[in-house]
């Protein structure tokens, strides 16, 4: 949801503020909750039953995530967003409601003056198994609970188990295709300097959704994943760095928001993103 790139978190900045004496102060974070849910129709009826309420999920939807990450900097606090576009698609199979997703883009906001660049390459290697979530009732309303389907990028193994943290690990990978070992994230720090960190991780994630009248499904991201760093261009950077998920539902939305066969590629899904879904958050 990926969010899904916490090497960035907290290494760049602190040791780019011990090289450079550019360090703007942190911006805080934002009101939360982040956005509004929408209010239900008054005529709506909401199904009546778990059956009822599988059917209605069905369908195709343009995935919208966004986690939020906090770390320690000499220029203070690091506060992050990763936010992930991606499309999710809910199949009745067996009797169960089954999850697939796949994901296109991401970017990248932070509180302090850094950029960074994720190639869709690297993003859209990440391959989620499909899962079944559970569909439950809470208080006369329908909810979705997407499990964690733990699943690696940048090497290879059992997904199941922690990731190594060797980065000679010899099932280290290329899953973005770069000629590099793991996936590549592209950095400027300040405005001044330019590099690259090599990452690979254990993605680790689960959504809580809430059906709406519109038809769409909006909750929040609980994230777990874990990162070792296997290099960086500058030596400086090569550093572990594994910062947690802020605290707060209301700065990790997720809204699935249903969609016609006419979206089928990430290339559409970002042509229509200001119609799908709400500005990204900023600082």
């Amino acid at each position: 949801m990926i969010s899904y790139w916490k090497t960035i978190i907290a290494i760049t900045v602190a040791l780019g503020c011990v090289l450079l004496s550019a360090c703007s102060n942190p911006k805080d974070w934002p009101e939360s909750p982040l956005y509004e849910t929408p209010i239900n129709n008054p005529d709506w009826q909401p199904p009546t039953s778990r059956e009822d309420a599988m059917e209605a999920m069905a369908g195709r939807y343009a995935n919208f995530n966004v986690v939020a990450y906090s770390g320690e900097t000499p220029n203070g606090p690091l506060a992050t967003f990763i936010i992930t576009y991606g499309f999710t698609e809910l199949v009745i199979e067996n009797w169960e409601l089954v999850e697939y997703d796949t994901f296109c883009s991401a970017a990248y906001n932070a509180n302090q003056n850094m950029t960074t660049t994720f190639p869709d390459a690297a993003t859209q290697a990440i391959t989620p198994p499909g899962v079944a979530v559970d569909v439950y009732e809470e208080d006369g309303v329908w909810k979705l609970w997407r499990p964690p389907t733990p699943t690696l990028i940048g090497i290879d193994g059992d997904p199941n188990v922690p990731l190594s943290m060797n980065p000679r690990d010899p099932l280290i990978n290329d899953d973005d295709n770069d000629g590099k070992p793991g996936v590549t994230v592209f950095l400027n720090l300040f405005g001044l300097i330019n590099a690259e960190i090599y990452i690979a991780r254990r993605e680790i994630y689960q959504n809580y959704l809430t059906l709406y009248s519109d038809g769409s499904l909006r909750g929040f991201v609980v994230d777990d994943s874990e990162q070792l760093v296997i290099g960086a261009s500058l030596c400086f950077l090569n550093r572990p760095n594994n910062p947690a998920q802020w605290d707060d539902p209301g700065l990790n939305p997720i809204i699935l928001i249903p969609i016609s066969d006419d979206i089928c590629t990430c290339e559409e899904l970002m042509v229509n993103r200001d119609k799908l879904f709400p500005p990204e958050p900023v600082f």
